[in-house]
């Protein structure tokens, strides 16, 4: 396995991953803000896309704790990179700033954007070096 650590921001909305080659499947822990923890995690595959236009497209299953929100971005996170990399993709989210504003969060959203075009960034480039 090959593993690597990607930070964007800075606190208190640094949003941090540890990314997993695990044979050829991936798994992304995304964590964020005052206190990382496990919001939602998603399980995404690869599939030809329902439109046969030759293109990749990705399915997921998602399982999000009672009263956190992050099940929309891990679910969006693990199909981008199960289809970009075509290969199964775990991702888990959980970032945490107290009494969050619109603000608050709007700062987390773009750092999250952020890392997980680092993360692609990584991923291919690991995958350049395995090849």
């Amino acid at each position: 396995m090959v593993t690597t650590h990607i930070a964007e921001g800075k606190a208190p909305y640094i949003v941090e991953a540890t990314v997993t080659r695990c044979g050829s499947d991936i798994v992304v822990n995304i964590g964020g803000g005052l206190i990382p923890h496990i919001g939602a995690v998603a399980l995404a595959t690869p599939r030809p896309s329902i439109k046969s236009d030759g293109n990749i497209s990705a399915t997921a299953s998602v399982l999000c704790i009672s009263g956190h929100k992050e099940d929309l971005l891990a679910r969006d996170a693990a199909l981008r990179l199960a289809s970009k990399f075509k290969t199964t993709v775990l991702v888990s989210v959980g970032m945490h700033v107290d009494s969050a504003t619109f603000e608050d969060i709007k700062q987390l959203k773009a750092n999250f954007a952020a890392l997980l075009l680092s993360v692609e960034i990584w991923l291919q480039d690991s995958i350049d070096i395995l090849v």
